[in-house]
C-alpha cells in the first residue's frame, strides 16, 4: 500500500468514526436532522423492531425515544474496513436507557448491540448506506428513588438548552 492510499484510507476511516460518534449524539440529543444527516437519503435501517427507510427509522425513533427520560449510546471498540468507496464498520456499543417519574422510581433498559454498517463515499461524503442493529444483550432494571434530574449540576437535556449548544460561548459567573 503506498503512503497516499494508506493516508486516503485513514481519513476515510476518520470520516466513518465521525459519523458513527455524531449518530450517537443526534439520537441522544433528539436531534433528527443530525441522525438523518448520518445516512444517504436511500439507506436501509435494522434497528430488529424498526425496520426500513431512514424515514422511516427517524419517525420511529422520534416516537420511541420520547418515553425515555435520557438515553446515552456509548460507541466502543470499532473496526472499520475501507474498500474502495464502500466500507463494512462494526461498531460494539452500549445503550443506555433511563425512564423515570418525579421521584426518580422507574427503569433502566441497557443494552449491549453492534452496529453493523455499510458505507458508501458518494459525493465525497461517507454515510450509511446500509445498518444493522445486531442485539447481544440486555439487561433490565428497576430504579427506586433515583437522584432525579432536578438536583444541583449541569443534566443532559435533549433540546436546544444542552449545555453542547451553549457551552462555546459560556463565560464564568
Amino acid at each position: 500500500m503506498s503512503d497516499q492510499t494508506a493516508i486516503a484510507t485513514l481519513l476515510a476511516r476518520q470520516e466513518i468514526a465521525d459519523v458513527i460518534y455524531r449518530y450517537a449524539r443526534g439520537i441522544d440529543r433528539m436531534d433528527f436532522e443530525l441522525v438523518r444527516a448520518c445516512y444517504h437519503a436511500d439507506a436501509y435501517d435494522d434497528h430488529g423492531s424498526m425496520k426500513g427507510t431512514v424515514d422511516e427509522f427517524i419517525a420511529a425513533a422520534s416516537t420511541f425515544l420520547q418515553r425515555w427520560t435520557a438515553t446515552q449510546h456509548f460507541m466502543g471498540n470499532m473496526l472499520i474496513e475501507v474498500v474502495g468507496e464502500h466500507a463494512r464498520a462494526e461498531t460494539y456499543a452500549v445503550a443506555y436507557h433511563r425512564r423515570e417519574d418525579a421521584d426518580g422510581n422507574g427503569k433502566d433498559d441497557v443494552m449491549g448491540v453492534r452496529y453493523v454498517d455499510r458505507f458508501e463515499r458518494r459525493g465525497g461524503e461517507w454515510k450509511i448506506a446500509h445498518r444493522v442493529v445486531a442485539s447481544e444483550w440486555r439487561r433490565v432494571e428497576v430504579v427506586k428513588g433515583a437522584r432525579g434530574r432536578g438536583e444541583l449540576g449541569v443534566w443532559g437535556r435533549r433540546d436546544e438548552s444542552d449545555v453542547l449548544n451553549w457551552i462555546m460561548s459560556a463565560r464564568a459567573p
